[in-house]
């Protein structure tokens, strides 16, 4: 094993992204790496070897500078009270773009937890342990993954993407040109790339457009139901940190930090919308 004490740029709060405030994640080559934040704010990261090792860094995101946002948005109306209590927090990442992808596709239109077991299914189907690499999904047949419970719209375009599209490679364009190219994929929308970016490539600038925690956030602040498209418009302010805006607010509305959004909400429109 090798362990590095980084200090992370900018504030950092893994209590924020881990509940137990330590994280540990399986590695593509094998093996798992580790990691916990120290008193005086160092993180203490483990991996087999040094390119694992930089993988952590990237996943745990030590070397994002998140100041700016926090500067930038402490006191908006809207973002500001939790943009000013959750300094420190980022989105953790997965190890690989395809497993963001095989995320994203799992997770369109069904609530989280069906989505992660959806998830860990398909993997074990890959024989991928808990990580999954391009070149597992590619075994993987869309029948099989339709008769492991897949949506076949969604079946189709991950089997596609995976064969036509070298995913890893992703990292080297714009977000503009990845959501561009992965939307002509019937099926992947713009939460789908949401996932791609926030998870696989470690970006800030487009978010979990569409996301259901959004989507009740947007009624619980508007007293209706949003309508399509209505959430990114809640994101488009926030510009480049649209995806981190999009976290620290779900965050933050979780804990009754955002100004006007009641919670009940939501459950009462859905009432008057079943009525």
């Amino acid at each position: 094993m090798v362990e590095d004490v980084v200090t992370p740029t900018g504030p950092y709060r893994l209590r924020l992204m881990c509940r137990t405030g330590r994280w540990r994640a399986s590695l593509p080559a094998g093996g798992v790496a580790e990691g916990w934040q120290r008193a005086d704010g160092r993180v203490v990261v483990r991996a087999p070897d040094a390119e694992s090792l930089s993988l952590a860094r990237f996943m745990l995101a030590l070397d994002d500078d998140t100041r700016p946002f926090h500067a930038r948005f402490a006191t908006d109306p809207l973002l500001g009270p939790s943009a000013r209590a959750l300094v420190g927090y980022r989105p953790l990442r997965l190890p690989t773009v395809a497993h963001a992808l095989l995320r994203a596709c799992c997770g369109q239109l069904i609530e989280a937890r069906r989505a992660r077991a959806l998830e860990r299914i398909i993997i074990r189907a890959c024989g991928a342990g808990e990580v999954v690499t391009q070149d597992a999904l590619r075994r993987v047949a869309p029948v099989e993954l339709r008769r492991l419970g897949l949506g076949q719209h969604r079946a189709t375009a991950l089997s596609r993407i995976v064969r036509t599209l070298e995913l890893e490679r992703l990292r080297d364009h714009p977000t503009s040109v990845v959501r561009a190219r992965l939307e002509r994929e019937p099926g992947i929308g713009p939460w789908s790339v949401g996932v791609v970016a926030l998870e696989g490539l470690g970006r800030y600038d487009h978010g979990l457009v569409g996301d259901l925690g959004l989507v009740k956030l947007c009624a619980a602040l508007w007293g209706r139901w949003p309508e399509a498209g209505e959430t990114e418009a809640l994101l488009t302010p926030y510009g480049e940190w649209a995806g981190l805006a999009g976290e620290i607010l779900m965050l933050g509305w979780s804990r009754g930090l955002v100004p006007g959004a009641d919670r009940d909400a939501p459950r009462r429109i859905r009432q008057r919308r079943a009525a």
